[in-house]
């Protein structure tokens, strides 16, 4: 067997339901219209707009592009087959995810007690092999920190 094996990529978010009215004030500018597209805060209460909140961070974790800003309009959180949440990449969200070599991305999202959590998960394809003659070859796991 040549290379590493594909590597799951795991991000989760939990946002809290009193948050969203906050980012609806006339002094936040209102922010929620910076974070979810117009179908998005259409189609959400508060707890669907937490859940969006939630998922688009969990989904921006599977990047690996800590530090820079969250592509919230890029990063769409729409009802899938079967009512399943799904994720529609756009621009720059499209852009990182082809960088860090996603798969299809999947999404779960929970809203309880005041509170909403998304996961996703995807898979990362193995490193091209240029890439490859340049990263180590073992990892240990001491290697795969986890990234928040």
């Amino acid at each position: 067997m040549t290379g590493a094996a594909p590597l799951p990529r795991i991000g989760v978010d939990l946002v809290p339901l009193t948050r969203i009215p906050e980012l609806l004030a006339p002094a936040s500018g209102p922010a929620l219209h910076r974070m979810l597209t117009p179908r998005e805060r259409r189609m959400s209460d508060q707890a669907g707009a937490a859940g969006r909140l939630a998922a688009k961070e969990a989904v921006f974790k599977l990047f690996g592009a800590a530090g820079q800003p969250v592509p919230w309009l890029a990063t769409e959180v729409l009802p899938g087959p079967g009512g399943r949440p799904a994720v529609r990449l756009t621009g720059r969200a499209a852009h990182l995810a082809e960088q860090a070599r996603l798969g299809p991305i999947d999404l779960s999202i929970s809203h309880d007690a005041g509170w909403a959590v998304a996961v996703a998960v995807a898979v990362a394809a193995e490193d091209p092999p240029a890439a490859r003659a340049t990263t180590p070859s073992v990892s240990t796991p001491t290697d795969r920190r986890a990234h928040s």
